[in-house]
Order: C-alpha cells, then structure tokens, then sequence
C-alpha cells in the first residue's frame, strides 16, 4: 500500500525524552502500513542510536540514518525528506509528541482540501504556541487571510511533490532560524495551506533541564543574521506594499519588539540585553519602513519607535513600567443552564496591583516619531487604549492541565468604562461564557483562563481568585455524555473543571437516608446534580457480598438539582445490605451515601455502612506504598535528568 505520511524525526542526544515521541509516533490510528517514520540520528554520543536501532529491528515502519554531527537541525531533516515515500512529510522534533490522531487527521484534511502545507493546532507544554491562528479551522488560509505568519516552526505537513517542486530544502549548518526561511517560503508558494484547529495535533515541549535548542541564548549577530534571510524570503515572492509590511511586522514584533519588554526583558544580563539591542536597531533601520511599524499595538509601537531612535535607556524604563501591568479577571457567577456551564467574569488590567486608570474622553492621534520621554510614552497609550477601547475583546479558555491542550469557548462580552475620578476612567470587560460538556474532547482537569486583548496589550490569566463570601456553591453535572464537576482550587480559588475523574467529590456526600422516598418499589432520590430539561438515562448498581444488580433509573430536573427515579427488583434484594451508586454516562460510577437493607419486614433506605477496619487498612496502605513508589520514581527521574544534562548538546 502507499505511503501516505513520512515523518522525519532529528535526533540528538534526546536521552529519556525522545520514548513519548516513539511511543505517539507508534500509537497512531493511521494504519501502520500507511505510514513511515524516519529518524535521523545527528551523531548522537548517548545511547539513542541504540535504541533507535532496536526499535528499527522490530518495527517495519520504522527507519534510522545514522549521520555524522552536523550542527543543527536543517541537515537531518532534508536526509529524511530524501528517504522519505509518503505523499506528506511531517517534521517532529525528538523532545516532542503527536496527538494519537494527528498523522490520520491532518492528512485525510490536507487530502480534502488539496493542500501543500497542513498547520494541525499546537499545545505548548512550557512553549508558547500560536492562539489565534487555532480559534478556528482555516480550509483554505494564506498569509492575507489567517495569521499562518505567526507559526513558523517547521512542526507541520507538507506534500512531498510540492517541496521536490519548487526545490525547498532547510538551511544547513550551526545556524538559527532556519525553520523561519522554510516556512516562510512554503506559505509564500503553496497553492493551499489549511490549518486544522479542531484536534491538537502537536505537543511542543519544553524539557524540564531546559536544554531545548530554543532556549539556549544565542549570538544576537548570528541570530540577527540569519533572521535577515527569512526577510530576503518575504522580500523575493512579495511586492512593497502592506502585505509585506504586514509580514515583516512579524519579525518586528515577535523576534525584536518582544524581546525588549516588561520582565522578560528585565530579567536578562544587562550586556547581553545591550547587544540584543544594538542588534535589533541595525535590523530595524536597515529593512523596515514606517509601514511596518505603524500596524504594531500601541505599547509595540513605543517599543518600536524607541529602538529605531536608539534609545536604550527608555527602552529599559518603558519596560519597568510595563512589568508592573496584569490582567486581572473575577468571577462573577458559575451556573447550570439547560445542561450549559454559563460563567460571567470581569477582566480589567492592574498595575502595581491597583486597578489601571486611563484618561477620559481621549481621541487617539498617531505616534508621531519616538515619545519625548517615558510620562509621554505612558500618557500616549493611555490616551490611544481609551480610544480603541470599542475594539477590546475578552475570551474563556479552557486549558487541560495535564497536555496544556486549550480550546476557545462560545462568549459575549460588554465594555464598560467606569468613572475613577480626576478625568480618568477603569476598562472593564464583562463577559460570559457557555461552557457545553458535550464540546470538551476528553476526561481531565481543565483550568479555566480569561484571554484579553486591549489596548497594547494581550494577556492571559487564571480566572480567579474568587473571594470567599462571593464565592458561587458549584453543583456537578451530568450533561453531554460527561460528569462535569466545576471546582475552586486550593488554596488560590480559581475556577476549574472536572470531567468524568471526580467520584467522590461530587457533593452527594450531603444526602441523608430520610431524603430518599420508598413507594411500593418505587425509588425516588433527590441528588444536588444539574441535568438538562429533558433529563437522562442512568444506572442504579445496588452491591451486596461481590453480587451486583444494575437497576435501570433516570436523573431528571427537580428544583436547584435533580430527581433520581428506579424500580427495584425487590425480589432479588432479600436478605442482605445493598450499597448503592450511580452510573452516569461514561461510564462511571458514582458512590451514594445511602444502602438498602433487605428484611423480613420489606426493604428500607439506610445510611450506607462504613468500610470496614481491614479494607481501611488495605487502602492506608495503597496510599503509603503509592507514595514510595511516586518518590522512587522522582529519583529515577532525577537520575534520568542527570544524565541527559551530562550529554547536553
């Protein structure tokens, strides 16, 4: 059968990081005979070439090319484009992992739409990922009509004919950036690219020895170097004019204007921020014109006007200034609607912890040339915020903890701007957002973000803290297909999500046994759980001495929460104390805090018994011996780390 996807994986000295990458790369649904993975090992001096070799040996789809040390990354992946038979070519970084679907999704989509380039959504373990290009899928993108320029790492599909085509290689040697000019060129001569942001296809992670390529500080004159060439790129298949602009502000803003702000700036070595400065004002007066910088935020053009002036000291003071600007973002109310989490929050920025006035009634003029000082710089964004404010927006985002897979959430949001006095006035953004059950991709804990674009600013933070005596009661529920549980964290409060993993959290604990209601063999339970309005089928497992009964039952609405219904076989319940749960959808069973005791005079509701001494004996021990073995683990893992940080590249 063809190969339809060849994935091509440079290899160095990856040490225990590289197995999740293996183990993603073999568990995909792609059938294993559709696919091909290549890994070119850089001359690697671990003992991943061994183990690549083993792996090799057992697994027909599986190919290692073992090269001398070239320096970088270019070199090894066009080795295994040249190997390569698919009709794609997916490039994966040794640090990294695939969705289980990534490979089966991003090809039948590129298939569908006739595509050269697939962009599958990115999550970033410890990396920054690009947000706004994943908000939704783009079938057909190009650089005018979706933000593709905001992802240039090579961690994407492309047909193998498209880049023999046009001849694209990577750059090779020791060198930066040089995914920058691949990608750039491949967007710019694509006849399509489509973005898929419905799956997370890629898990970029950050190691935790930090030894990423990407996180080494590099040269500013080689780095600025080659970042020219990913320059002459836009400048060789673009006419002057705004979309070259609009693409060299990429670069403007990302690689120079963002380096030399708030903290991230601040904490560098004072020389080493120097020399990064000195670098970026040679490339900022060499190659953009006023176009380039005039699209930037308000705080960006600052920045901007700033270097190109070649003011270092009121780069450094404007970066003061920013660090002490936050994104703060209360909740208001958490509530079931119809089977829909509806949360309201307020966001509004803080600066020095105290919410950020700005001047009232201000038109906004444009930055004419670098600000005379830093209270010029301050007032003139202040006064451009105020006046942009109609175009702020505020988004929910929902993160899970565990793969740092994110997913935007229906919202509608007003914006309110709120007296302070003296003239000023606070912007604040009040929202709510729809949360649906039936949307969220799978089990897990979803930390819940507030996402906000104002002024010169887009920044995220946790929702939350929520202060205690405004602290809405959350109910669990039962709601597309998952058992949802919204929870405040501890100690910080912020809001978060459960899905399908809490059993003994959901609050049924409440329940007493005078709650429950016998008729005949009629069995009504009220439970503080939300349904929707048309309810849902559940099971009532009744347990007694290893036996288990599965008693059909229904959830449906009853005042604040819901109205559990079943009809005992009371017939086969003689005779013993039956415990009780809820099968929910999932399934999962839930542990309800009341028994049936069967006897001669019939069948009552009773409270359900405590475990007994040896069964609370056993489980104190589970606790104890899981805990030793999480701390052998910890060791290992630390022993692991070691080792990696010994053959550090």
């Amino acid at each position: 059968m063809p190969v339809k996807v060849s994935v091509v994986v440079p290899v160095y000295n990856p040490g225990v990081y590289i197995e999740d990458c293996v183990a993603s790369l073999l568990g995909q649904t792609l059938p294993p005979d559709e696919y091909e993975v290549i890994f070119v090992d850089d001359g690697s001096t671990d003992d991943t070439p061994a183990r690549l070799d083993a792996l090799a040996a057992t697994e027909p789809r599986v190919t290692v090319v073992h090269q001398e040390n070239s320096g970088w990354s270019g070199k090894p992946r066009n080795v295994g484009v040249a190997a390569a038979r698919g009709e794609y070519v997916m490039f994966v970084d040794n640090d990294d992992y695939l969705g289980d679907q990534a490979l089966e999704r991003m090809y039948d989509y590129g298939v569908a739409n006739a595509a050269d380039v697939v962009v599958g959504k990115m999550a970033g373990k410890g990396r920054g990922v690009p947000v706004e290009l994943f908000r939704r899928n783009h079938p057909r993108a190009t650089v005018e009509n979706a933000p593709l320029i905001d992802s240039l790492t090579p961690h994407k599909m492309f047909r193998r004919a498209f880049l023999d085509d046009i001849g694209l290689r990577f750059p090779e040697g020791r060198r930066r950036l040089e995914d920058h000019v691949f990608v750039t060129e491949a967007y710019l001569r694509a006849s399509n690219v489509s973005v898929l942001s419905d799956y997370v296809c890629y898990y970029h992670v950050r190691r935790d020895d930090a030894s990423n390529a990407g996180f080494q500080r590099f040269d500013p004159g080689g780095y600025f170097k080659n970042l020219r060439e990913a320059l002459d790129v836009v400048e060789r298949y673009t006419e002057p004019g705004p979309l070259r602009d609009r693409l060299f502000r990429r670069w403007l803003r990302v690689e120079m204007v963002e380096r030399m702000r708030g903290r991230r700036f601040l904490t560098m070595p004072a020389d080493w921020r120097r020399e990064l400065f000195e670098e970026t004002h040679q490339v900022a007066v060499e190659r953009f014109g006023p176009g380039v910088a005039a699209g930037l935020q308000p705080t960006q053009q600052v920045v901007a006007a700033l270097i190109a002036a070649d003011r270092y000291d009121d780069v450094e003071a404007f970066a003061e200034w920013e660090a002490d600007v936050a994104l703060r973002a209360d909740p208001e109310t958490v509530v079931w609607e119809n089977g829909t989490l509806r949360v309201g929050f307020r966001a509004e920025y803080a600066s020095a912890d105290e919410p950020m006035t700005f001047p009232a009634g201000t038109d906004r003029t444009p930055l004419d040339g670098p600000p005379e000082d830093l209270a010029a710089a301050i007032a003139w964004v202040g006064a451009d915020t105020v006046a942009r404010f109609g175009k702020a927006t505020a988004d929910l985002l929902l993160r899970e903890r565990a793969s740092a897979a994110q997913y935007f959430q229906p919202v509608e949001f007003t914006r309110e701007e709120v007296p302070a006095g003296n003239g000023r006035v606070r912007l604040v953004l009040r929202a709510t957002a729809a949360v649906d059950p039936a949307t969220l991709p799978r089990a897990g804990l979803w930390d819940a973000f507030v996402r906000v674009k104002l002024g010169g600013w887009t920044k995220e933070c946790r929702l939350g803290p929520a202060p205690s005596e405004a602290r809405p009661a959350l109910y669990a529920g039962v709601a597309g297909g998952h058992v949802v549980l919204p929870y405040w964290t501890s100690p910080h409060a912020n809001l978060a999500v459960d899905v399908d993993r809490a059993t003994h959290r959901v609050g049924l604990g409440t329940l007493a046994p005078d709650d429950i209601k016998l008729s005949g063999d009629r069995l009504h339970a009220p439970l503080p759980l939300h349904v929707p309005g048309d309810g849902t089928e559940v099971t009532l497992r009744l347990t007694a001495a290893g036996t288990a009964r599965d008693v059909p039952a229904t959830l449906s609405p009853h005042g604040s929460g819901a109205l559990l219904e079943a009809t005992l076989p009371l017939g086969e319940l003689r005779g013993a104390t039956w415990r009780a749960a809820l099968g929910t959808p999932g399934p999962r069973f839930l542990t309800l805090p009341f028994a049936l005791r069967a006897g001669v005079g019939g069948v009552r509701v009773v409270r359900a018994p405590r475990a007994s001494a040896l069964r609370r004996l056993v489980r104190r021990a589970g606790r104890r011996l899981g805990t030793a073995l999480g701390r052998t683990a910890t060791r290992l893992k630390a022993r692991s780390r070691a080792r990696a940080r010994a053959h550090r590249r």
